[in-house]
């Protein structure tokens, strides 16, 4: 089953030293090989780009060339496909701040990828941030712990 996947997934697939790098990294293969259709979003590529890249956050951080050559084979793949804002993103966003009430700070990045997510009608996210539980609608899938 296809979905979105998140900007965590990534950084585990390109972090050796995590303990979770090898299922990350298997699962990434796997949803490269298979037939299903996955997704990112361009803000979740930039957010891989600036973790990865900064030495108080990212354990043995990535030169700029080695996370975008990282990144390159997912944005070059039939199998991947960056998710983009429509006409109705302003209004799903406003929709999606109601519902949660009063959310702020680093919960927009997540909720930016959820609003992305119900523009495009997709509604399973691979991750390992438990923040998107919350969302109603959205199926949360952890591939590195959960196998």
């Amino acid at each position: 089953m296809g979905g979105v996947i998140d900007t965590n997934i990534l950084l585990y697939a390109a972090n050796r030293q995590a303990a979770e790098h090898p299922n990350a990294r298997d699962f990434i293969t796997q949803a490269a090989r298979s037939s299903e259709q996955w997704y990112l979003t361009s803000g979740l590529l930039y957010e891989f780009l600036r973790v990865s890249t900064h030495p108080r956050v990212f354990p043995q951080p990535l030169s700029a060339v080695q996370a975008v050559r990282f990144i390159q084979p997912f944005i070059r793949s039939s199998a991947f496909q960056v998710l983009s804002p429509g006409e109705r993103h302003w209004d799903l966003l406003d929709e999606e701040v109601r519902r949660l009430g009063f959310p702020a700070g680093n919960l927009f990045f997540d909720i930016r990828t959820v609003v992305l997510m119900r523009e495009h009608g997709l509604r399973v996210i691979y991750t390992a941030d438990t923040d998107f539980l919350q969302f109603p609608g959205i199926t949360v899938v952890d591939p590195v712990h959960q196998r």
